[in-house]
């Protein structure tokens, strides 16, 4: 049985805790996905994408070293669009510098309880700047992965598939995890994934190990990864 597309709505889960599954062609709002989009995307002044590529923008005017991770990074890799947040990934020595640069363009700082990301929105659009995720700084190497790609017709540094798997699966704990939101974009990404390295990486949690003995039942991935 094919999984049901489901909004997520859970704390801890960048990129994906706020998005929806949208197949080519279907609209929300003023982003419309399908090839009568273009690059996949289409947006006007005020969408999602425009507020991705301006903070993009902000970012690297600064100097700032990032990478796009979540919901759009998985886009620019092949899996279907996230349209409610952007994230990306820096060092935590960098936040306050970034929340400047995305000031500078009129993006305005929103305070929130949790303290392993700052948020910024561009209108109602929001902007979340990750530098621990899942207790897990953002370092050199990690951003040193990261790989120039167009997203939205601008070049920008998104974070490899595996990383992203990783970054995905330690965010499932007791009070979040619902694998569906997740499955389709394994099984769009399955072929650019170091499998064994995120089973290796994500060894310790037991949420992780769940989440892949249930794409190798669905023959996502091969048996002898775990």
């Amino acid at each position: 049985m094919a999984e049901t597309p489901r909004t997520r709505n859970e704390p801890g889960i960048p990129g994906y805790r706020h998005g929806v599954r949208l197949e080519p062609g279907d609209r929300v709002g003023d982003v419309q996905t399908g090839p009568q989009a273009g690059n996949g995307v289409r947006t006007g002044p005020d969408g999602l994408l425009a507020s991705l590529k301006r903070a993009a923008a902000a970012l690297q005017d600064a100097g700032i070293e990032f990478a796009l991770v979540g919901g759009f990074a998985a886009y620019a890799r092949g899996a279907a669009v996230s349209t409610h947040d952007v994230d990306f990934a820096l060092r935590e020595r960098d936040v306050p510098a970034a929340l400047d640069a995305l000031g500078a363009v009129g993006m305005r700082h929103a305070e929130c309880p949790e303290n392993w990301l700052a948020k910024a929105y561009d209108g109602d659009h929001l902007i979340d700047l990750i530098h621990t995720p899942s207790g897990r700084p953002v370092d050199d190497d990690l951003l040193g992965r990261a790989e120039e790609m167009t997203v939205g017709a601008v070049f920008m540094p998104v974070l490899p598939a595996t990383d992203l798997v990783v970054m995905r699966l330690l965010a499932f704990t007791e009070t979040a995890c619902d694998f569906s939101g997740f499955l389709h974009v394994s099984r769009a990404l399955r072929e650019q994934v170091d499998w064994p390295r995120v089973a290796s990486e994500t060894a310790e949690s037991p949420y992780a190990y769940a989440f892949l003995t249930l794409l190798t039942r669905l023959g996502v991935i091969e048996g002898g990864v775990l």
